[in-house]
């Protein structure tokens, strides 16, 4: 598990490689990320945005901008926490991914990044 504190939001990333939907042949990996967001602040805070840098060994790199997550832009009280799970198909076997939040403190208005710290995209089969 990788995780990150910024701006009193925790932000943890659990990676699997997921090799029933990828196929080598075709240069296809498939991961999934599970991504927990957890509020330590005092402020209730909305999550409205996300930025994603992904990169690929082969020397891809795309990013990804978007309105919240999976669909959603989850409001936390403190000490709450919101749990999404996502997908990343790469063209290599190993890879990266990075990016932030944009989120805004309900009390004031104020919209504040929350980094996403770098993870690694890498196929089981290349760990042995």
């Amino acid at each position: 598990m990788t995780t990150q504190i910024t701006a009193g939001v925790k932000v943890s990333v659990d990676v699997i490689y997921q090799p029933e939907y990828s196929n080598p042949e075709k240069l296809h990996y498939m991961f999934s990320y599970q991504i927990t967001i957890e509020n330590l602040s005092d402020n209730t805070i909305q999550l409205l945005g996300r930025h994603w840098d992904i990169f690929d060994s082969i020397g891809d790199f795309k990013q990804v901008d978007g309105e919240g997550v999976v669909g959603e832009q989850p409001v936390l009280g403190p000490g709450e926490l919101h749990r999404y799970v996502s997908g990343c198909n790469l063209k290599s076997e190993m890879g990266y991914m990075e990016g932030y939040y944009e989120m805004m403190r309900e009390v004031d208005g104020n919209i504040f990044l929350v980094d996403i710290p770098r993870f690694n995209l890498i196929a089981s089969f290349k760990l042995n």
